[in-house]
């Protein structure tokens, strides 16, 4: 089971690791060698190489009778003399504790020793969950589309695809053009390069379920450009995104800074976390009643990714204010809840204008608002909406998924990939 304020921290079976080893830290820098010569001496990959302060001592080479051979090993050895002599009169390896989320001066091009090693986890639990929307039977959802679905019920279907549709691609971009090119140590963009990817397999699977329904895709996706309460939300998040997807943003400035704290906030906790998590709901209510299960099943996978991508930009965001001292303007925090709320509200009136067996505008806006907390608690600030009711118990169920299925009917959604099964 996932826990909801840490989608990391899992019940494991006993005595059985579902999880790769993550690679050490480097050690501490009271541990390290008093000089590079010292650290090179010590290596097993140096073997009867000798160093002092000043400079390196290579072993005698007997050149090889074969003149090829020899002109080889004679550029080996120079080759190694030469970056070794660079190593130690000029270039520095690179340790953890060099190593920041933004405006860090170590090499971004090497992975290794972690300072973020939770960075790490994240990427390989992402790799867990890996589908592509062809895997998912979608077969009944026509039947049920066409033939059992409540106009309001199909008008709550068409309009949450049409949001989503917009928003992952949104998400896609924001990732890669305003957060990705700003981290500073690598564990960090290779997560997000997953997050990228995980972006656009959601945009596929929202176009692969209007396509198999049969739906207008021209009429859908232009949804959230006549559509008020649809391009409401999009417009906002373009204002709170569009100022920092530039790559010439020096974070070394404080307003800067503070903008770009403000726009993750807002893209982690509220757009990803809030937003997307609250907007599977209605079509998780139609499957609760045995309708449109394999669309649902399809949002159950991309709800699991969107659960980590809320969770590691929260952690990100939290470690940026940490290294940097950022303090936070509580009426602008205020202000962003409160715009996106109303967004919010204006969106659920619309899709739920005729309310469906189950579900109904003030469900949704409530669980808006409860949702809204534990994100605002995950980041250490104030509750924005105190006693928030809980409208709907069942949705944390959907990203866990533990369920039998029939295995010509559906995929089991508890398989994992490959590389995280025992076979033996």
């Amino acid at each position: 089971m996932l826990n909801w304020d840490n989608p990391l921290e899992q019940v494991q079976p006993a005595n059985k690791s579902t999880t790769a080893p993550i690679p050490p830290s480097a050690p501490m820098v009271n541990d390290e060698p008093q000089t590079l010569a010292a650290s090179y001496a010590s290596s097993d990959v140096i073997g009867d190489m000798s160093f002092d302060d000043t400079g390196v001592t290579l072993p005698e080479v007997k050149a090889p009778a074969d003149d090829a051979d020899a002109k080889l090993a004679k550029d080996a050895v120079e080759g190694i003399e030469r970056d070794l002599a660079e190593a130690i009169h000029g270039i520095a390896p690179v340790k953890a504790s060099d190593k920041r989320v933004i405006n860090g001066e170590a090499d971004v091009n090497q992975l290794a020793p972690f300072k973020y090693p939770w960075a790490w986890e994240y990427f390989l639990n992402a790799n867990k969950n890996h589908w592509t929307p062809l895997d998912i039977n979608m077969s009944q959802d026509i039947q049920d589309y066409q033939h059992k679905l409540s106009d309001s019920e199909k008008h709550v279907y068409e309009n949450v695809l049409a949001y989503l549709t917009t928003s992952d691609i949104l998400a896609m971009r924001n990732i890669g053009l305003a957060v990705m090119e700003k981290m500073t140590a690598p564990e960090l963009q290779i997560y997000q390069a997953r997050q990228v990817y995980e972006e656009a397999l959601h945009t596929w699977t929202y176009q692969h379920c209007i396509e198999t329904i049969g739906l207008d895709q021209g009429e859908i996706y232009n949804r959230y450009r006549v559509v008020p309460a649809i391009h409401g939300k999009i417009k906002l998040a373009n204002k709170r995104l569009d100022s920092v997807m530039r790559s010439d943003m020096d974070l070394r400035d404080p307003k800067n800074l503070t903008e770009f704290v403000m726009a993750y906030i807002f893209f982690a906790a509220i757009f990803e976390g809030t937003w997307f998590y609250n907007g599977f709901t209605p079509i998780f209510s139609l499957q609760r009643r045995g309708l449109m299960k394999g669309t649902a099943e399809q949002l159950q996978y991309i709800m699991r990714d969107e659960v980590m991508h809320a969770s590691f930009g929260i952690r990100v965001v939290k470690q940026i204010m940490l290294e940097n001292d950022v303090t936070l303007d509580p009426k602008a925090i205020r202000d962003m809840w409160d715009e996106s709320e109303k967004a919010e509200i204006d969106y659920a009136h619309y899709i739920l204008k005729s309310p469906i067996l189950g579900y109904t505008a003030e469900d949704h806006i409530e669980q808006y608002r409860f949702i809204a907390n534990r994100r605002a608690r995950q980041l250490g600030l104030e509750e924005p909406y105190p006693n928030a009711q809980n409208r709907t118990p069942w949705l944390d169920e959907q990203a866990n998924m533990k369920k039998e299925k029939n295995f010509f009917e559906t995929r089991v959604t508890e398989y994992q990939t490959g590389g995280a099964l025992d076979w033996g």
